[in-house]
């Protein structure tokens, strides 16, 4: 099982677990993740989620080994935006990385360890909060394989950290220090290094003890409305050609060992 879940009175903690890829999403996963969250959604029991990962790392994006040897293909296919997608609210649609194109009522908090990275920065920032290690990574790492940004990363960062500093972390794909992140407005909290999911899942507690009707009526105030967020994804959703292309010998050079070690080359 590569997501477990676990409740904690009105918390539910989502956790991906797979090590021994520093989470990296494949499409089991995704399906996983994203029946994960519709389920939270709709059980009236839990009120706020922390999604985390195992072994030490948030999330290093989605498998490229999958996208090498052909596996990703039907899933990629399951989560092609139609035409006439009019409404994230009324009209659930998967993203590769799971859940990255839904509009819960409900919030949920990053527990972010070790890298969030490509797609794991994505699933970062569909998150509501983002509760961050000392010791973090972030980035745009898919930059340097040709990999786009197809999981509402073009319309979730300029939100948080305003479009110039977007621009930089995404045109560059570079690596950015928890601190950096932090300063700009990428990460909300600061913890000890091992702490992340502890000071998460006690943030859920605190916002699961408030009135839940009003903070739900915020909340959903605060966000892109359905049909916004709808038109903005099917825009970002064209970036996939490249992938085909592009990305695909960007994962071969992946698999076969460029970039270990942070490298670019």
């Amino acid at each position: 099982m590569t997501v477990e879940i676990t409740d904690r009175g009105g918390v539910r903690i989502v956790t991906i677990s797979r090590p021994a890829r520093r989470n990296a999403v494949d499409p089991s996963t995704a399906e996983a993740l994203f029946e994960a969250f519709l389920a939270f959604d709709a059980e009236d029991g839990v009120s706020v989620a922390v999604l985390a990962g195992a072994g030490g790392h948030f999330c290093a994006g989605f498998d490229l080994t999958a996208v090498a040897s052909g596996e990703a293909r039907a899933w990629i296919a399951r989560c092609a935006i139609p035409a006439d997608w009019a409404d994230a609210w009324a009209e659930p649609l998967p993203g590769p990385m799971g859940p990255t194109r839904l509009v819960l009522r409900k919030p949920v908090i990053a527990a972010i360890e070790g890298y969030a990275v490509a797609g794991g920065l994505e699933l970062a920032l569909w998150c509501d909060m983002r509760v961050a290690a000392e010791t973090a990574v972030f980035g745009v790492y898919c930059r340097r394989w040709g990999v786009p940004l197809i999981d509402g990363g073009t319309i979730r960062l300029p939100r948080l950290v305003g479009e110039g500093r977007a621009r930089d972390l995404i045109l560059t794909g570079r690596r950015v220090e928890a601190a950096e992140a932090h300063a700009v407005g990428l990460v909300d909290r600061l913890v000890p290094e091992g702490e992340a999911v502890a000071q998460a899942v006690a943030l859920a507690g605190e916002l699961a003890r408030l009135p839940q009707a009003c903070l739900r009526a915020d909340r959903a105030s605060m966000g892109l409305d359905g049909g916004e967020l709808a038109r903005r994804l099917r825009r970002e959703w064209r970036s996939l050609d490249v992938l085909e292309d592009e990305g695909t010998r960007g994962a071969a050079r992946f698999v076969d060992g460029a970039g270990r070690g942070g490298a670019f080359d």
